[in-house]
């Protein structure tokens, strides 16, 4: 299958399985190949606190919903496998402003087995600077 082919079926997959809050994040899914996903995740208005940079709430969100599609493009027919998020630890290394546009997310699994799996996440800003990281496990069911 191709690149393009995988992400127009990971989008199909986000719109059917994403809850609405998480749509309304506007992700979109840059590159995918098994195991590994890149999103873009808009920086709007909606997204920025008082502070002025984009919510650690959604960018926790963008990175648990990049580790699922991850998950997705394992499966043999990229069809969401249920799942549910066991530990997700984020650590915030800068702010992100609320001017810089978007940001990309890497989200890469690391081992998926049986019953668990396990995953990294990397967003950046456009400059190429680390923003947040985060590891995951996932209990697969």
């Amino acid at each position: 299958m191709s690149s393009d082919a995988l992400i127009d079926e990971l989008h199909a997959g986000l719109a059917r399985i994403a809850a609405p809050y998480v749509k309304d994040l506007q992700l979109r899914v840059l590159a995918a190949s098994p195991g590994e996903v890149t999103l873009a995740l808009p920086v709007t208005p909606h997204l920025v606190h008082g502070g002025g940079v984009l919510c650690g709430q959604a960018i926790m969100a963008a990175m648990d919903t990049a580790m699922v599609l991850a998950m997705q493009s394992l499966t043999p027919d990229h069809a969401f496998r249920p799942m549910t998020t066991v530990q997700l630890s984020t650590s915030f290394l800068r702010a992100v402003p609320a001017d810089v546009g978007e940001v990309t997310l890497v989200g890469r699994v690391l081992r998926a087995g049986k019953t668990l799996a396990y995953g990294d996440i990397a967003l950046s800003t456009p400059d190429g600077k680390m923003a947040a990281h985060a590891t995951t496990t996932y209990a697969l069911l």
